[in-house]
């Protein structure tokens, strides 16, 4: 399980949003820059709320460690055996056609390769409907004053 701290900055009927600072491990992902800005060390996210969290606790959330791998494997790694397995169709219905499989190869990959990005896209889009997807507040850490400020301990 992916834990992070933050606090609530809004909320709705079920869900909140939760700014978070980067954590060490962000340093170490390849995807980092595209988050947010390098220079903002912060991150706004849409989790759900089933602890009924308001603007300014400080909460822990989480993210379930098999939804994130199935989705880094449907990111990183599908795309990748789309392609070799496009290229490798394509190279033997190069060779069975009497085409050059030097041109059919890559042909092949591409198409195989858009074909895994519309895929991606669909189950992508139905995975975010999967609350076991989504990230949740699971403890509140310190709740919030009345007045919307940080209890100190």
């Amino acid at each position: 399980m992916a834990t992070e701290e933050g606090i609530v900055t809004a909320v709705t009927s079920t869900t909140a949003w939760v700014k978070t600072n980067r954590s060490s491990g962000c340093k170490h992902c390849s995807a980092r820059h595209s988050c947010q800005p390098q220079d903002n060390q912060e991150t706004v996210v849409e989790v759900e709320n089933p602890v009924n969290a308001r603007v300014g606790d400080r909460i822990l959330l989480n993210v379930e460690t098999a939804a994130l791998l199935k989705a880094s494997f449907l990111i990183y790694v599908f795309p990748i055996l789309c392609m070799i397995a496009g290229a490798g169709l394509g190279q033997g219905a190069g060779v069975v056609a009497g085409l050059n499989p030097a041109w059919t190869s890559p042909v092949g990959a591409v198409i195989f390769f858009v074909g895994a990005l519309f895929f991606m896209k669909s189950k992508g889009n139905r995975l975010a409907q999967s609350a076991a997807y989504r990230p949740k507040i699971v403890r509140i850490l310190t709740p919030a004053t009345p007045s919307g400020e940080l209890l100190s301990c």
